[in-house]
């Protein structure tokens, strides 16, 4: 590709030093032009800075802009690289408007091979829109939501289950946020990934994971009335080419239904799976979980998701459902204690035209 790149450069002399902020790095790329550098958000002890990467690709033509967001939380990788594949294959193809990629907006805790940002054990993904002078989590928040505020159209944030379960690709959309975008539109935009199941979620409910997530990238950038929603590409701290795959083929498809690049987006008459209500599943007894079930199933009634057993084997607790449930996702690592999250699965769900 035909890239400019810049560097940081330090003040020389003093302590002080000019960073660009990444909506200023976004502004600066020029109709018809690509480039690749970094923002800064502060500093560690050592003086080295903590930089956010930023990819901007320009078309000569004005149009809409699609802002892909990975590493959100520092243990979920598929999206990454996904992101980074779809922008390698970008030069020569960009008909109109823009495509900006943060693939690592969460450096601090990607460094750290962990999920929360180290400096505070906050979750990044909570605590937007973040806080100018706040702690680590709200700096970075504020810095890639400025830059988002300012120029995206569309914004996909892209996240992994945790490292101990598998799942097939999935996604989510917050179907409470005050957002002027339709979910007949925010379907069509998610149907582009051809994930397995579609998941609105209220962010109060109590099937969610615990914390704010009203402080959800998506769901605040939904609330500036600009479309947003989460792609999750199988499990974390690990790369599944498959799953890499279906999410550069999804960004082809999205990028093509909003105009950007050639292309119809997703084909007509496709289905897909909405998910109204899904809920975690917890260990109710320590000791090995025995998976029965697969991610991306149908489970039926009384079918076993699986069991927990004692250090002899012994039958301590089995997962049966007087329903049919679709299995979301499903622990791979067999050691619980009670109280660990064992599955994630969809209670009630609709085939909808997309």
């Amino acid at each position: 590709m035909n890239i400019n790149t810049w560097a940081v450069k330090f003040a020389s002399g003093g302590g002080d030093s000019i960073f660009p902020t990444i909506a200023e790095v976004v502004s600066a790329t020029a109709p018809g032009q690509t480039r690749i550098g970094q923002a800064v958000i502060g500093t560690f002890a050592s003086g080295m800075p903590i930089l956010i990467p930023v990819m901007v690709a320009r078309a000569s033509e004005p149009g809409p802009t699609l802002w892909l967001n990975g590493a959100v939380h520092g243990d979920e990788l598929n999206g990454v690289l996904a992101s980074v594949d779809f922008f390698q294959c970008l030069e020569g193809r960009l008909e109109k408007g823009a495509v900006i990629v943060t693939p690592i907006c969460n450096p601090v805790a990607l460094d750290a091979r962990r999920k929360r940002v180290p400096q505070d054990e906050l979750d990044l993904d909570q605590n937007f829109p973040g806080r100018v002078g706040g702690s680590m989590s709200q700096r970075l928040a504020y810095a890639l939501f400025e830059g988002i505020r300012a120029q995206a159209d569309v914004v996909v944030n892209f996240h992994t289950m945790n490292p101990y379960f598998e799942s097939e690709p999935y996604a989510v959309y917050k179907g409470d946020a005050s957002s002027g975008v339709s979910e007949q539109e925010l379907l069509g935009m998610v149907g582009c990934f051809s994930p397995f199941v579609a998941c609105r979620m209220i962010t109060s409910s109590a099937g969610e994971l615990p914390g704010d997530n009203s402080g959800a990238l998506d769901y605040q950038v939904l609330n500036l009335g600009k479309a947003a929603f989460m792609v999750e590409l199988g499990g974390g701290s690990r790369q599944v080419p498959v799953h890499i795959d279906a999410g550069r083929e999804g960004l082809e498809r999205l990028a093509a239904r909003m105009g950007l690049l050639a292309g119809d987006g997703v084909e007509p008459g496709r289905r897909m799976r909405r998910v109204t209500r899904r809920t975690h599943v917890f260990s109710e007894r320590g000791g090995f979980f025995r998976q029965h079930a697969s991610a991306g199933s149908l489970l039926r009634t009384g079918e076993s998701l699986g069991e927990i057993q004692d250090f002899a084997g012994r039958l301590l607790q089995r997962v049966t459902y007087d329903q049919d449930v679709l299995v979301i996702g499903i622990r791979l690592d067999p050691v619980v204690h009670t109280g660990d999250r064992i599955g994630f699965i969809a209670l009630e769900w609709e085939e909808i035209d997309v």
